[in-house]
Formats: structure tokens, C-alpha cells, sequence
């Protein structure tokens, strides 16, 4: 039984976060004198009136949520967000197409990055804050952000959590599932911090720091400056950026262990990060040989340059120190396969995680011992723990819908007259939440001249990978609406 009454007050009082968030915003055009303030103010006001209206229809509702309830408030607080989130765009004439400001928020949000700006120079500092603030938001969940800050959900704040969460596993630090969020938020928020201030004294200035740093520890890649990352010149930056696109690819469970508790044997007896580490060695230097056999440029910035490319899009942060199209076009390969792997589960990143990609290979590799011994019982173990059964069909289950997606969104986005290159890199950055895609929407363009209906295709792709397909696909089956 769907209980409606505790949605619509947990949705109000999501659209009340997001008011609070638009007028710290508004902050902005006040002290630069910029002339977006109206549509920040007006974009409060709705907020806040549709949320009161949510909230009071939900007055007296109890606080248990079932799982059914988890994925509709979690699918639904997503699109919500962006439709509300889209109107300082909109209502300021800076983005005044309905379909690229929703296209804008959602990948803001989804931690996309990618962008139909072509000019990012020209917007004022509080749409490039607010541009910022959806990513860092969105990046461990807008639930979840909420969880940590109000303790309004009960007992059912755990199913919102499993609903949101990334990953076939969903670590706890703490039983109580409030105090877990809040351990996590207070690590996110400490690796924002740090990175500010690296990147302050790497010369940027205070505003490019913060937002800056806001998209990189959610491994969203949205930044203040048209050509990226490339734009300030500096190897520093790059480095310093590459470093927290790393950390910030690691499951923040682990991550706490490690960083706060000291255990850092713990993180090295991890399967899956060793599988991270060795993916991205692996890429980085196969990229790095090409780049030395096929540029002009020397062993450091060959270096720098796929390092900082390979942890972008495998982290699927999408930032861009170059222009891989420019590339030999055995990179263009690499890269849609980087797009493919993603980083840690329980991190910000998208795309599969290096956790399925593990399992995968286990299962792969007892295929061919079941070939010689038909009778051996071979289980599959991650970080020394058996994986049941379950999770292996669920697993593989997600892999099929997970390629089926891509075919599908692939099909439909060349229907509407994109090339064949071109249908394929939107449509499996989309789905990873990577940012950059392939040819005419690869680092170095907007994708503005996608056409409408692609975008909107674009968005829904965007909101399945970032909910890791089931959590909004389950909403379109009949038996979930079943009162059983």
C-alpha cells in the first residue's frame, strides 16, 4: 500500500530545501550587482508555495515509508528538483528554452556536466553558483543530503537510502542511518574545503575555487570557464584536480575508514579499489604510449594530460584539460570504454562501477573452470566476503537492462537525425552521468544543437544512470502498483 500522505510531505519539504538553496543564491547578484536576482527571488517563491501546498496536503501522515514509498520519493524528489531547480535559468532570460534549462538542471543535478552553454563566461556568479551547488547536491543524493540535515524520514529513512544509493552493496557506518549520512556529508564537505583552498593557492580566485571544487568532489564537471579545466594553464590545477577526482571516485564508506579512522589497510584489501587503481593505470598508460607516438608533446604533458582525461571520464566527472577528439582514434575507443567501467560504488561517480566489473570477471573466469570441473563449487568473493547468489543474478540482470538502455536511447537519439558516432557518445554519457560524448559533442562543444527531443531523451537517460535504472524503471511496471 502506497502511502501517499508521507510523500507529498517529504516532497514539500524537499521543494523547502531547494527555496533555501535558491535564496543563498540570491546572495550573489546582490553583492556583484548582477541582474539575475529577480529570477532567484521569484524561483523562491514558487518553490517555497509548491512545497507549502505538498506539505499541507501531507499534514498528518505517518512517518513509516515502505519500500514502494522509497522509489517514488526518490524518482520523483529527482525530477521535482529540476523542474523547480530550472527556474533561475528560465526566469532571468539567460536560459529561456524550457528544454535547455531542464536539460541544464537535470545534468546539474544527475552530476551529468554536460552543458548547452556556449558562452559560460557571460552568465553572473549566482546562476554560475547555483550551476555548482545542483552538482554538489546532487553528487551523494538530494535524499540522502537531506537525511543528514533533517531527521524527518523515521524509520524509513533506510529505504530512501537503498532507493538513492549507488552500488549492488549499500554500506552503513552507523546503525542509525541519520548518523551515517552526516558522517559521509561531514567527509564530502571536508574534501570540498581542502580543495578550495589547494586550488586558491594554485591561483584561482575564491569564487572559481569553491565552485570549482563543488563539481569535482561530485565528479559533476561543471565549471565557471567555457574551455573547462584547459582554460587556467596551469599543471598545478590539473594536478591538484586530478587528485580529488581520484578521491572522490572511492566509496565514501571506505574512504572514512581510511581518511578519519586511520585504516588504510583496509582500503588496500578492498577488491574494488584495487580494481579502480589498476583500470586507470592501465588506461593512463596506453594513453600516455599513444600520446607519445602521435603528439607533439613531451613525456610530462603526455602524462599529465591522460591521466587527467582517463580519471575525468572514468570518474565520470567529464572535466577536460584537452581535447581528446584530437586524439588517434584508437583513444576515442579507450575512452568510450572508460565511460563504460565508472569508478567505486558508494561513491559520486556513474557509469557500471568497477565492483560489477569485478564480479563480472570472477563469473567469467569460473565459466571456464566449470568447463574442466562440472562438479566444483566455486564462489565468488569480493574483499574476501561471498557474493550470494541473489546479487549475481541482480547483477547480471543489471547489466542486460543496462546495455539494453544504451541501444535503445542509441536508436531513438539517431532517429531524431543525430549521427551514428555522435547518438552513441550522448547516449552512454548520458546514461553514466559522464558529461562529454564523442565527434561534435565530445570536450570541446556544448551540446545546444542536440535537438529537442534528444534532450529530453538525454534527461530521462540522465535520471535512470544516476538512479541506477531499476529505482525509476520499477515505477513503469504494473505490478508495482499493485496494492499486494
Amino acid at each position: 500500500m502506497i502511502n501517499a500522505k508521507i510523500i507529498y510531505k517529504i516532497i514539500g519539504t524537499l521543494l523547502y530545501i531547494e527555496a533555501a538553496l535558491l535564496l543563498l543564491c540570491a546572495i550573489f547578484p546582490i553583492c556583484y550587482g548582477e541582474d539575475d536576482l529577480n529570477g532567484f527571488l521569484y524561483a523562491v517563491v514558487i518553490t517555497a508555495i509548491a512545497g507549502t501546498i505538498l506539505f499541507v496536503t501531507g499534514r498528518g501522515a505517518e512517518k513509516h515509508t515502505s519500500r514502494k514509498d522509497g522509489y517514488i520519493i526518490v524518482s520523483v524528489s529527482w525530477v521535482i528538483f529540476s523542474l523547480f531547480g530550472m527556474l533561475p535559468y528560465y526566469i532571468s532570460g539567460y536560459i529561456p528554452n524550457v528544454t535547455n534549462a531542464f536539460f541544464e538542471t537535470m545534468s546539474g543535478f544527475t552530476t551529468t556536466g554536460a552543458s548547452i552553454l556556449n558562452n559560460i563566461e557571460s552568465f553572473p556568479h549566482g546562476l554560475l553558483f547555483w550551476r555548482s551547488m545542483t552538482q554538489w547536491i546532487g553528487g551523494l543524493g538530494i535524499v540522502f543530503f537531506t537525511i543528514a540535515v533533517l531527521p524527518i524520514f523515521g524509520a524509513g529513512g533506510i529505504q530512501l537510502f537503498a532507493a538513492e544509493a549507488t552500488g549492488p552493496t549499500h554500506n552503513k557506518l552507523h546503525p542509525r542511518i541519520g548518523v551515517t549520512a552526516k558522517w559521509i556529508w561531514s567527509l564530502y564537505f571536508g574534501l570540498t574545503i581542502t580543495e578550495t583552498a589547494l586550488l586558491y593557492l594554485g591561483g584561482m580566485d575564491w569564487f572559481d575555487s569553491i565552485c570549482h571544487s563543488m563539481t569535482t568532489t561530485s565528479t559533476g564537471g561543471y565549471s565557471t570557464r567555457q574551455n573547462s579545466i584547459a582554460a587556467f594553464n596551469s599543471p598545478y590545477i590539473e594536478y591538484i584536480v586530478t587528485l580529488f577526482m581520484f578521491l572522490s571516485g572511492i566509496n565514501f564508506s571506505l574512504l572514512f575508514f581510511s581518511l578519519l579512522k586511520g585504516k588504510i589497510k583496509k582500503l588496500f584489501q578492498d577488491t574494488e579499489f584495487r580494481w579502480y587503481v589498476g583500470t586507470l593505470l592501465f588506461f593512463t598508460s596506453f594513453t600516455v604510449v599513444v600520446l607519445i607516438f602521435t603528439s607533439s608533446s613531451d613525456l610530462e604533458e603526455s602524462f599529465r594530460k591522460a591521466l587527467f582525461q582517463i580519471v575525468s571520464i572514468q570518474t565520470t566527472t567529464g572535466f577536460a584539460s584537452a581535447d581528446y577528439m584530437m586524439w588517434a582514434p584508437v583513444l576515442w575507443l579507450l575512452v568510450s570504454i572508460t565511460m563504460f567501467f565508472g569508478a567505486c560504488a558508494g561513491s559520486t561517480s556513474g557509469a557500471v562501477k568497477c565492483v560489477r566489473i569485478a564480479i563480472l570477471a570472477q563469473i567469467a573466469k569460473n565459466q571456464f573452470k566449470r568447463i574442466l570441473h562440472p562438479n566444483a563449487v566455486l564462489p565468488i568473493r569480493i574483499s574476501h566476503t561471498v557474493v550470494p547468489i541473489g546479487m549475481q543474478s541482480t547483477l547480471l540482470a543489471f547489466i542486460v537492462v543496462y546495455i539494453a538502455a544504451i541501444f535503445i536511447g542509441w536508436l531513438l537519439v539517431m532517429l531524431t537525425g543525430v549521427g551514428f558516432m555522435e547518438s552513441y557518445g550522448v547516449v552512454v554519457s548520458s546514461i553514466g552521468n559522464v558529461g562529454p560524448g564523442l565527434g561534435l559533442y565530445g570536450p570541446a562543444y556544448s551540446w545546444e544543437t542536440l535537438p529537442e527531443i534528444a534532450k529530453w531523451i538525454c534527461s530521462i537517460l540522465m535520471l535512470i544512470g544516476r538512479l541506477e535504472l531499476f529505482s525509476v524503471l520499477l515505477l513503469f511496471t504494473s505490478s508495482f502498483w499493485k496494492k499486494r
